[in-house]
């Protein structure tokens, strides 16, 4: 069981997310742009794997990643996003940030294995 922090500006689209994550097992917290996301993670600390849209109001999910990213506590973070951008450009540059890139419409069987497979990596954290 994971912690997941979905960043994900689709209200619908983030309940379905929510749904599914919570069925697999992890405990979720959603938010609807990055402002918000980095308040939970402020308030919260750190999930065990960050889901992020790329298009978000205001700063973009690439964006967030990278702010995170620059801070020695989050430089490590796992991190998938979930995009409809399917230019090459695009996917290069979520994954020059060392994250997975998953295209949207999203397979759900395939985040739970990019969620299963980083946790594998990075291991999951305390009780959020």
């Amino acid at each position: 069981m994971a912690k997941v922090l979905v960043v994900e500006d689709d209200a619908d689209i983030r309940t379905l997310l929510d749904l599914r994550l919570r069925a697999a097992g992890h405990r979720v917290i959603g938010a609807e742009s990055a402002a918000a996301a980095l308040a939970v993670v402020a308030e919260r600390g750190a999930p065990d794997v960050l889901v992020s849209d790329v298009s978000l109001p205001g700063t973009t999910g690439l964006e967030m990643v990278a702010g995170l990213r620059a801070q020695p506590d989050y430089e490590h973070l796992p991190v998938i996003f979930l995009s409809g951008r399917v230019q090459p450009a695009d996917i290069e540059a979520g994954r020059a940030l060392g994250a997975v890139y998953l295209t949207k419409p999203v397979v759900l069987t395939a985040l739970c294995t990019a969620i299963e497979q980083a946790l594998a990596t990075a291991g999951a954290g305390a009780a959020w």
